[in-house]
């Protein structure tokens, strides 16, 4: 699964989720909840990118 960056620098790694936001691990960030944002600066999935 592809890692994603938010402009802030934060990598969502599909691995490893967000489990102290209720991702478990293994959910692709095709799969986070539309309203799900960046746990470092609140950035919606909008301003992520995925990385290569």
């Amino acid at each position: 699964m592809e890692k994603y960056e938010c402009v802030c620098g934060y990598v969502y790694d599909p691995a490893a989720g967000d489990p102290d936001n209720g991702i478990d691990p293994g959910t692709s960030f095709a799969d986070l909840p539309e309203d799900w944002v960046c746990p470092l600066c609140g950035a919606s999935k909008d301003n992520f990118t995925q990385l290569d």
